[in-house]
């Protein structure tokens, strides 16, 4: 709590936001004057973290976290606080860690659950690296949600009405927007890199620099929320559903991955002469292989899997290949000290934090199991048959077989998420679409 006094008073904070990332990955939490923050315990009810994304509790809440409905103790992470740059008086905001009321890891936080993947990797003496890669749609304000969505107007006074991908100008249109949210990413420290217009109309992509696994997925749940705050400054909104639209590309959630000998600095994917070597084969060969059991944490939502269409920049199979944009799994070309894997399975409306621990998982899994890889693909694999889930209930039938979800994030976790998801496919399925009631009404 020293650091986070020194900076408290460096910054003349009145008033600290208590983040805690739910299991969508959205920010739940309090507002707390910087003086009651410092002299008291912070606490929330453990019950938000069996909350759907429709703000239900799971029939399972009460095996799930105490029918009490206590209290968890949450623990500030200095290395989180940041300014918030948007709000109107000096403001903190400080991601924190969740415990039980025995001091323990609370077994339902996302953030723990990354937490818990990083230790499996430190006792190997390995320290993953990552750089996330996020799209998302820049759209008209919409609040009727029977009415589609379209891209705002631009600086020229138009919409975009064709895809501009790797476009300058059709990035420009947007110019206000983008200078203000990277002038927030800058006050916050965020380590955002290059952004590009997306094939999508008002499509953008935000890169970020490679680092540390747990202080990234901060940065991208921390980013979401700037973006979105940055567009309704603007009078439209910014949506990281993987499908927003019918006629346009889903957006993503690229994660690049390399490993690092702790002792040595070495990327462990290649040998002395910077050659690949079996290590790099079993992480590709564990992503393969446990992608379909843990595939409903890169696609959470039941819009998720929409995403997953043959020829809309998307993969629909579990092949990897060589500098291949249409296999799930790439090897980008690069140094031997650079080697590593891109997974391009999670969408952009995953939990950063889950999405991380998962491909991380995967890839663990493969390395210790020592899983060898299919023959790398090549030309184009939006050809070859779908292979991956293509709803919900499927990917959630196939996490419940999967000995090895339970393995890397516990018991307790896989039955809160499963139990989450189930609740949210129903409510989902009890809606009739427009496409019923046009194709079925009276041809049936």
């Amino acid at each position: 709590m020293d650091k986070i006094t020194q900076w408290l008073a460096e910054h003349s904070i009145s008033e600290v936001e208590c983040l805690v990332p739910d299991m969508s990955g959205n920010a739940r939490g309090k507002f707390t004057p910087t003086d009651k923050f410092l002299t008291e315990d912070s606490r929330l009810p453990e019950s938000i973290l069996v909350q759907t994304v429709t703000g239900d509790y799971v029939d399972e809440h009460n095996e799930l976290v105490d029918p009490a409905d206590t209290d968890m103790l949450l623990v500030p992470d200095p290395e989180s606080i940041r300014l918030n740059p948007w709000a109107n008086e000096p403001t903190a905001q400080i991601i924190h860690d969740c415990y039980t009321r025995d001091g323990k890891p609370h077994p339902i936080s996302t953030r723990n659950i990354l937490k818990f993947v990083l230790e499996k990797y430190a006792e190997q003496g390995w320290q993953p690296v990552v750089a996330p890669e996020v799209e998302f749609y820049l759209v008209k304000r919409n609040l009727d949600p029977d009415e589609k969505l379209s891209a705002p107007v631009g600086r020229s006074g138009r919409t975009e009405k064709t895809r501009q991908s790797y476009s300058i100008d059709a990035a420009n249109e947007y110019e206000p927007i983008i200078e203000d949210m990277y002038d927030f990413c800058e006050a916050q420290g965020l380590d955002v890199d290059t952004l590009i217009h997306e094939s999508g109309t008002a499509q953008m992509e935000i890169n970020f620099l490679h680092g540390d696994p747990l202080k990234l997925a901060d940065q991208v749940f921390t980013f979401k929320r700037t973006v979105r705050e940055t567009a309704l400054r603007h009078g439209i909104y910014a949506t990281f559903m993987a499908k927003p639209m019918e006629d346009e590309p889903g957006s993503a959630l690229h994660l690049h991955q390399s490993i690092i000998d702790t002792k040595t600095g070495k990327n462990i994917f290649v040998d002395d002469d910077g050659t690949e070597n079996e290590r790099f084969m079993h992480f590709i060969g564990g992503m393969q292989k446990y992608t379909p059991g843990f595939i409903t944490f890169f696609a959470p939502n039941v819009n998720s899997y929409r995403r997953f269409t043959p020829e809309m920049a998307a993969p629909t199979s579990l092949h990897w290949g060589y500098d291949n944009r249409t296999t799930g799994l790439r090897v980008p070309d690069s140094s031997p000290q650079a080697k590593r894997l891109e997974n391009r399975f999670p969408g952009a409306d995953c939990n950063p934090y889950l999405a991380i621990a998962t491909s991380l998982a995967c890839g663990y899994l493969g390395m210790m199991n020592k899983i060898k890889p299919s023959e790398p693909y090549t030309g184009d694999c939006s050809r070859e048959p779908i292979t991956l889930p293509r709803t919900q209930e499927h990917a959630l039938s196939l996490l419940v077989e999967c000995p090895e979800a339970v393995e890397m994030f516990g018991d307790t976790f896989v039955r809160a998420w499963a139990a989450i998801k189930r609740d949210e496919y129903e409510e989902f399925n009890r809606v009739i679409s427009s496409w019923e009631r046009e194709y079925l009404l009276l041809n049936v």
